[in-house]
């Protein structure tokens, strides 16, 4: 949108040792990072979602992130950290991507957007040594928890951010502040919707406990009065002990689990092996950290709807 920004010596340099190849890449984001439009540079997915709905028409949208790339194992190449120089403004999720964290703190962007600062992240952890724990006498505790970064998997908290990005677009881009408010109010009426039919189609429940193997839902289990046990926790690649699967097995015969859910970026082989042992069935349950072919959808709200459709059926909702 504005002038060509100075590129930081370190990112030339690093360019420089990549050699001919990346330099012809650097070409490709320099048209990516100096349109005409307003360009913004998101972290992953679900902030490129919403930059693409706040901006509309007016916002060039680029994703740090590629479809099907597994958010956390993201580093950043010198090509990215010369689009993030050229652009007007980064949204990204503090210390979710710890690159990324990186290379914003060193970029010259004036507009930075950081989404945990926009609501209250909440401690939320695979819940070992609480629900599942309650149901055998060792009481096991592998995890602490700490501040859950999956945000928009609640649409309330996710509507508070889009407010805070809806804000900070006005501000950074002042002559299409109007559309950017407008923008923001249609996409905040529709996560709004999202969360009635979430909490109308999940109050009449058999079970209010489900298993996942990534701790991504504690955001969305704390809203709709339900319960999640992750067979791992934040790290969707940790491994589970053989305690914990003996107590969610227990705690899935007392509570009347039937499902134990796994997502699409992440390898299905622990859910399928728990669920085994314990004679569950297995579904997807999507974090919706990047959508792909093989997403049950194709954008934030149909995979959202997807997600409730295989939550009222593990539940038993009536």
């Amino acid at each position: 949108m504005n002038v060509r920004r100075l590129i930081p010596a370190t990112a030339v340099a690093a360019a420089t040792v990549l050699g001919g190849a990346t330099l012809s890449a650097c070409a490709e984001s320099s048209a990516a990072g100096n349109t005409a439009k307003f360009d913004v540079v998101a972290s992953f997915y679900p902030m490129a979602f919403l930059a693409e709905q706040i901006g509309g028409s007016h916002a060039h949208v680029t994703s740090l992130t590629e479809p099907g790339q597994e958010p956390h194992d993201l580093e950043i190449s010198a090509k990215q950290q010369i689009q993030l120089e050229q652009s007007d403004a980064v949204l990204y999720l503090k210390n979710l991507q710890p690159t990324v964290d990186e290379a914003v703190a060193q970029s010259g962007v004036k507009t930075k957007i950081d989404a945990a600062s926009l609501t209250t992240l909440e401690e939320h952890g695979n819940e070992a040594g609480g629900h599942a724990a309650e149901h055998d006498d060792h009481g096991h505790s592998e995890e602490e928890g700490g501040k859950d970064p999956h945000l928009w998997l609640d649409p309330v908290k996710y509507a508070e951010v889009a407010e805070g990005v809806g804000t900070a677009f006005e501000k950074a881009d002042p002559d299409h502040a109007a559309d950017y408010r407008k923008n923001t109010a249609e996409l905040v009426r529709k996560l709004s919707e999202l969360d009635t039919r979430y909490e109308e189609g999940l109050k009449d429940s058999r079970s209010k406990v489900f298993v996942t193997t990534h701790a991504a839902f504690g955001y969305l289990a704390e809203r709709y009065g339900l319960t999640e046990e992750a067979i791992n926790g934040l790290d969707p690649e940790s491994e589970p002990s053989a305690a914990r699967v003996r107590d969610l097995a227990t705690m899935a015969r007392a509570d009347g689990v039937t499902t134990v859910f796994y997502e699409t970026l992440v390898s299905d082989k622990t859910a399928k092996t728990v669920a085994q042992d314990a004679h569950l069935k297995t579904d997807v349950l999507d974090p919706i950290e990047g959508i792909t072919s093989t997403s049950r959808g194709k954008d934030y709200f149909s995979v959202m709807e997807a997600n409730l459709k295989a939550l009222q059926t593990a539940l038993g909702t009536k």
